[in-house]
């Protein structure tokens, strides 16, 4: 299998890495290696935890990073309003952090008021408490003009004031003083602090979204202090002088090498419900590979604990690792799809073709795809997926409206020849696989497929982000993927970048240029609803709408798998982490 360190944009699109393994599970109740969690005994406090893996953070900047392992750090020294806890059965499920509860809702769903804890301190000297005017400046930072939140898309036109308040500071020279002077004299009119109560922040939205609780667990909304005016949003310099509000700070930060996590004295437990923070130190080495660090961790070396970042067992030794039922080994259903194949409505090859509905439908038909669940390790960890919303999300419901039919798509293509091409990531050993197999389906009912194998690192910036290059048909069909921003209640993340036709790239996740009136207007209306099971109606008549016109076609939703030392214990999946999550581990005495 394949993982992504993944930027989780609302587009989706940059892949920073390709190694083993699936991105971001679900955990359920239980043990074993069928639930993403490990966990038995009595807590035991103290000890260093050491993690071995590869892949960094991309920014030491909760408002601006925007890769999974970045969310892995921000875990132990960073607070987030809102988080998903390491408990099994509601990994997914955003509860309060910084927060003293749930957000304080309008009737009318314009208006989330969220109060702080009293408690909650920076790493400072003396150490001062975070406030409501800290979250405030915390989301005013994520439209900085040195280095902007990819999230952005996921908000900017929900928060009152906000997208006016960000087209200001775009054109702000991306310096130190002149972001200052920005954010000192000018405001989000939709984002205020309570005049009597300095812990309690309002958020006005421009129309009902029951999604945006699950958006306040985003680290967009995290707090920032006000010593981060004094470095660039994002830079080096800030990454060396950050200040913590969670159990751990940074003690030493080596880009790409080391960080090393150690307990941060203003931290106070009974204001923190999310982390125990068990261990007294924690060790990060992201210079391994994936073959060394699994002999390490089944050995129980006092050097290898857990697993960081973009790293997992080799794909080779996963079947029978799962087969010894090997306590050590985690393993999750994800909500992602990872890969699914997108038509390029673009295209003019074949006399535009593609955009002949009865052409799409065939190409579904003539694809086998449980030989393509097999080349990406079979449907234990990589289960097919049929429609757009992965099983476990808002609105999801079971449909394939497609299953294997080679008579079908000869049928549905009469005598037509057509010659397509099809864009893939020829570093990912699946996509190069699944490739061929869609190659020799295409070819059993007439169509010519040739392929365009380029990096991962390439095939957004400059293939799937590129309008022109699409225009052109220099492909028809791609193979890409994606993952949620966030998680819970987020249909609207898979549905809104993906297929709504208001946008395209660079400035959407629709990459391959789909329009269709009746989507539009359910995912309007998902958005717009008041009450959840209105929303969730939208969402799954939108999912089968988008398989109707064939937008894309799904293939599969692949498992998280994880392992771990025997020394640690409590080790439970986190799928907003992408990984295990280390501020609630033990280790054995």
């Amino acid at each position: 299998m394949e993982i992504n360190v993944v930027n989780r944009t609302s587009r989706a699109f940059a892949v920073a890495a390709v190694v083993a393994v699936g991105l971001a599970a679900c955990s359920s109740s239980g043990g074993g290696t069928t639930t993403g969690t490990s966990a038995s005994g009595t807590a035991v406090r103290g000890g260093t935890l050491t993690m071995l893996g590869v892949g960094d953070v991309d920014y030491m900047d909760p408002n601006v990073s925007y890769n999974t392992v970045g969310n892995d750090a921000l875990r132990l020294w960073s607070r987030n309003l809102y988080t998903y806890p390491a408990i099994p059965g509601k990994t997914t499920d955003a509860m309060p952090d910084l927060a003293t509860a749930p957000p304080a809702v309008s009737a009318n769903g314009l208006t989330y008021t969220v109060t702080i804890r009293k408690g909650a301190m920076w790493d400072t000297n003396p150490p001062r408490q975070v406030t409501a005017a800290d979250a405030v400046r915390g989301l005013e930072r994520t439209c900085n003009p040195a280095e902007p939140s990819g999230a952005l898309g996921d908000y900017l036109n929900l928060v009152k004031g906000l997208a006016s308040f960000c087209a200001g500071f775009e054109k702000t020279a991306p310096t130190v003083s002149a972001i200052a002077s920005y954010l000192k004299n000018n405001s989000i009119s939709g984002v205020s602090v309570s005049p009597s109560d300095p812990l309690t922040i309002t958020y006005t939205l421009n129309q009902p979204a029951t999604y945006f609780t699950d958006l306040l667990a985003m680290t967009n909304f995290a707090p920032a202090p006000a010593e981060y005016l004094s470095y660039l949003p994002a830079s080096a310099a800030l990454a060396q002088h950050t200040i913590a509000d969670g159990p751990y700070k940074i003690q030493s930060y080596v880009p790409g090498r080391s960080i090393v996590f150690v307990r941060n004295p203003a931290w106070n437990a009974s204001t923190d419900p999310i982390r125990k923070a068990y261990v007294n130190q924690i060790d990060v080495n992201e210079t391994g590979n994936e073959s060394s660090i699994q002999q390490q961790l089944e050995a129980g070396t006092a050097a290898a604990d857990m697993e960081w970042g973009a790293i997992s067992p080799p794909p080779s030794q996963i079947p029978s690792l799962i087969a010894s039922k090997d306590s050590r080994l985690v393993v999750g259903p994800t909500y992602a799809l990872n890969p699914y194949m997108l038509f390029n409505f673009k295209s003019p090859n074949n006399g535009g073709a593609l955009q002949d509905l009865a052409v799409r439908q065939a190409i579904s038909y003539a694809i086998n795809r449980s030989e393509l669940v097999q080349d990406a390790g079979g449907p234990t960890i990589s289960p097919a997926q049929t429609h757009v919303l992965p099983t476990g999300v808002e609105g999801s419901q079971n449909f394939d409206l497609y299953p294997y039919s080679t008579a079908k798509a000869k049928a549905l293509l009469g005598s037509r020849k057509l010659t397509l091409t099809m864009l893939y990531q020829s570093d990912s050993p699946i996509q190069s696989e699944m490739f061929q197999s869609i190659q020799a389906n295409l070819q059993a009912v007439g169509i010519k497929l040739t392929g365009i194998g380029t990096p991962a690192a390439d095939i957004y910036t400059k293939y799937l982000e590129v309008p022109a290059v699409a225009a052109r048909g220099v492909w028809d069909l791609a193979l890409t993927s994606w993952y949620p921003d966030w998680y819970g209640n987020n249909a609207v993340n898979y549905l809104l970048p993906m297929f709504d036709g208001a946008s395209f790239p660079p400035e959407s996740g629709n990459l391959g240029f789909f329009s269709n009136a009746t989507v539009n207007n359910l995912i309007q209306q998902g958005q717009t609803a008041v009450s959840q099971s209105a929303a969730d109606q939208d969402w799954a008549a939108a999912d089968k709408a988008i398989l109707q016109n064939v937008a894309m076609y799904p293939i599969t939703s692949p498992e998280f798998v994880g392992f771990h030392s025997a020394l640690v214990h409590n080790v439970v999946y986190v799928p907003y982490l992408a990984q295990f999550d280390p501020a609630n581990v033990w280790l054995s005495k």
